[in-house]
């Protein structure tokens, strides 16, 4: 079995063949995990879960959407499935260009409505997805102070600022980001057992499938390997242990084993 703890099966780019690429993908052996990204997105992801014993979901509102206000009650609701593991994408982004001031009150909504969403997660028991770009300095300080588990999807990070994350319990999510952005050290030295992998589909497509291809959980053997390559360590032995650490972090314990 194969967990791709980040995929978006969801999105409008699969509703012409959705079903057939599910079904294949139980038929390999994988898993993924969906993850929202607003109410609809999440409430999409969980009616796919429903439908899918190899799907599970995670909801969350992403801090590039924070023009929707966040509504607890209706994540709650959304949250009595059981096939909800996660809340997420949640974090914070200050990618967007914007005027110093307006910047400022940016990052601050963000921040607000990062903090809701970690009591979100207590609340539910459930770990976090965290999304993190160019916010590193104030995602570490956010989550040092709370006491949530969970992963940092598409890290780009530092060593410096995985080894904060690695010491808060936290996973880093590895994904087809390794193509564009030299992630060398942080993956020879972060411990095998704190590693997850994600495609992000139908974003970030590895290049060795073609830089306008639609990206696809079945290409997370691209990023297996390479985490392989760069550890020296068989291919197997990452796909084993990536598969069982989701397992533990998302409590996804009843599905079988199958050979890859």
């Amino acid at each position: 079995m194969i967990i791709d703890t980040h995929s978006h099966l969801s999105f409008k780019a699969y509703d012409n063949d959705r079903n057939e690429v599910i079904k294949s993908l139980k038929q390999e052996g994988f898993v993924c995990i969906d993850v929202g990204t607003d109410y609809n997105s999440s409430k999409n992801a969980v009616e796919l879960s429903k439908k899918y014993d190899n799907i599970y979901a995670s909801i969350g509102l992403h801090p590039e959407v924070i023009g929707e206000e966040f509504d607890k009650n209706k994540y709650l609701e959304l949250a009595k499935s059981k096939k909800v593991v996660a809340v997420g994408e949640i974090g914070l982004d200050y990618y967007k260009p914007k005027t110093k001031i307006r910047l400022e009150q940016f990052k601050e909504k963000q921040k607000q409505i990062f903090l809701q969403q970690l009591d979100l997660a207590r609340e539910l028991d459930l770990p976090i997805i965290v999304h993190c770009r160019m916010a590193h300095k104030d995602t570490i300080e956010i989550l040092k102070m709370q006491n949530v588990k969970g992963s940092i999807h598409c890290f780009t990070g530092s060593w410096e600022e995985a080894q904060k994350y690695l010491e808060f319990g936290f996973y880093l999510g590895i994904n087809g980001i390794i193509d564009k952005l030299d992630l060398t050290e942080v993956i020879k030295n972060c411990p095998l057992d704190k590693i997850l992998v994600e495609t992000d589909c139908p974003y970030l497509t590895p290049l060795t499938e073609g830089k306008n291809k639609r990206n696809e959980p079945i290409f997370i053997k691209h990023v297996i390997q390479k985490i392989s390559d760069i550890k020296g360590i068989s291919f197997q032995e990452v796909a084993g242990a990536t598969t069982q650490n989701a397992k533990i972090l998302f409590k996804i314990l009843n599905q079988p084993e199958i050979n890859i």
